[in-house]
């Protein structure tokens, strides 16, 4: 038995432990919100609250779990990729509504269900009287409360009909109650002369931006009862844009200190608490001030700092145009949490910092049941690899240049395991290994020194008869 105790020892210890739920590895997680049900594939942008919570330098603890917290196939796209732009098309949820009559007088209301985020689950139309219940329903109510892009048009769909030419009204509410008339008309065609067509399905939205942008439904009603139409389809054009989007900004707070060996001038040190995709920097003092600087960062606290930028000139000149001197581009992204400025000439105040990004993208793709969420911030935790770069070449090589994933939108944060998930990792069972391994280097020495004290065969046999020794 004994032989078998380290081996024995050694397996037991090697045995995998319980794995914790996904959702315990992480510190925070974000409700998905999709801009549609059945797309498949979705992105969504990562935010400022995300990326203070994440601590891998390449993104690895942000993954997407469905509603029984099993993580679904998850990668993460550089702000560079034109994921980041807003698709050009999205269908809407819709609910046909009778139109009003001659007489102005509504005999009907509507019952609406909604979940907490707007979105409607089910729209319901009571008619009080057979007048009522006899108008054509070709008013619209349009739920938009699940697109955050700015909507240039919306396009119908509708039933083939001998002809058709009919304007609409536009209005915008927040509780289906109070609604905004907006300063828009629609007009849909439908005509056929002569073997010639003429068609028209847009209503234009796009100079209306201000005062619908916020608002969660639209309604669509016909200047006139008469007129027959079955709509089968509602799509919002978005106003795309081909440009890059602005970048974003933080400010960490500074500090001066004192400069040591190579770090020679004024010195101020910075924490971006986040993994930000820093692409611009820029720095900001009050008055006229012109200075020369250089801009580092490091990872760790014990990590040598790393020239990022300079030197250059950073200057202002107040007065009544104003001139500052542009922001700095960096050679690369840095994801780095530590900053510090170095000034070549004394520095009395401490500058502002201000570090440029560009959001982060995160495909992922609907498997399991719903809703999703973004799960982030873990110091153990990493998201398998998943080929959604080839997935995302594919599409588009059989649906064209311009597919992309559906949106998707971040929702309140909301709290997991909280900071046990970011405390330091301590590696328990490689202590473990070196114990077990010293104990069998102890049992082992224990068996050889046994066997050296063992006496060798015969040593205490006694000694043959003289005269009996053969020939």
């Amino acid at each position: 038995m004994k032989r078998f105790a380290c081996p024995l020892l050694l397996q037991l210890l090697l045995l995998p432990v319980a794995v914790a739920a996904p959702r315990d590895d992480y510190a925070q997680q974000w409700p998905l919100t999709l801009a549609r049900d059945d797309a498949g594939a979705y992105r969504v942008t990562l935010d400022e609250n995300v990326y203070r919570q994440l601590q891998d330098p390449v993104i690895g603890d942000a993954v997407v779990l469905n509603r029984d917290g099993v993580a679904v196939p998850t990668d993460v796209f550089a702000p560079q990729e034109p994921l980041a732009k807003p698709a050009l098309r999205v269908a809407l949820p819709w609910f046909a509504l009778p139109s009003a009559p001659a007489d102005g007088a509504q005999g009907w209301e509507l019952v609406s269900q909604a979940d907490a985020d707007g979105r409607l689950r089910r729209v319901e139309v009571r008619t009080r009287d057979a007048a009522s219940a006899a108008l054509p329903r070709n008013a619209l109510l349009v739920d938009v409360s699940r697109v955050h892009e700015s909507i240039a048009a919306l396009e119908l769909q509708w039933q083939p009909v001998e002809s058709l030419d009919l304007g609409y009204r536009v209005e915008a509410s927040d509780d289906l109650e109070h609604w905004q008339p907006l300063a828009t008309r629609g007009r849909l065609v439908d005509l056929t002369r002569e073997d010639r067509r003429l068609l028209h399905r847009r209503i234009e939205l796009y100079g209306l931006l201000p005062q619908y942008q916020k608002a969660r439904y639209l309604r669509l009603t016909p200047d006139r009862a008469d007129q027959a139409i079955a709509i089968t389809g509602v799509a919002a054009e978005l106003a795309a844009s081909r440009t890059p989007a602005a970048p974003q900004w933080i400010e960490p707070t500074g500090h001066g200190v004192e400069a040591r060996g190579a770090a020679s001038g004024t010195v101020f040190e910075f924490d971006s608490d986040g993994r930000f995709p820093i692409a611009q920097a820029d720095v900001v003092l009050p008055g006229n001030n012109a200075a020369e600087w250089r801009l580092e960062s490091r990872d760790d606290a014990d990590a040598e700092w790393r020239l990022r930028a300079g030197p250059w000139v950073a200057y202002q000149v107040a007065g009544a145009t104003g001139t500052r001197s542009p922001v700095r581009v960096l050679d690369s992204v840095v994801r780095d949490r530590h900053w510090r400025l170095r000034a070549n000439t004394p520095v009395a105040q401490v500058p502002q910092l201000r570090l440029g990004y560009r959001p982060d993208v995160v495909v992922f793709l609907a498997q399991g049941p719903a809703p999703y969420v973004l799960a982030a911030g873990s110091a153990r935790a990493r998201r398998a690899d998943a080929p959604l770069s080839q997935l995302v070449a594919g599409m588009r090589r059989q649906r064209g240049a311009d597919w992309q994933p559906t949106q998707a939108y971040l929702g309140t944060p909301q709290p997991l395991a909280g900071d046990r998930a970011l405390a330091p990792v301590r590696d328990w069972k490689g202590w473990l290994l070196w114990a077990a391994l010293g104990l069998g280097a102890l049992v082992v020495a224990g068996f050889a020194l046994a066997l050296l004290r063992r006496p060798a065969p015969g040593a205490n046999a006694p000694p043959a008869p003289e005269g009996d020794t053969p020939a």
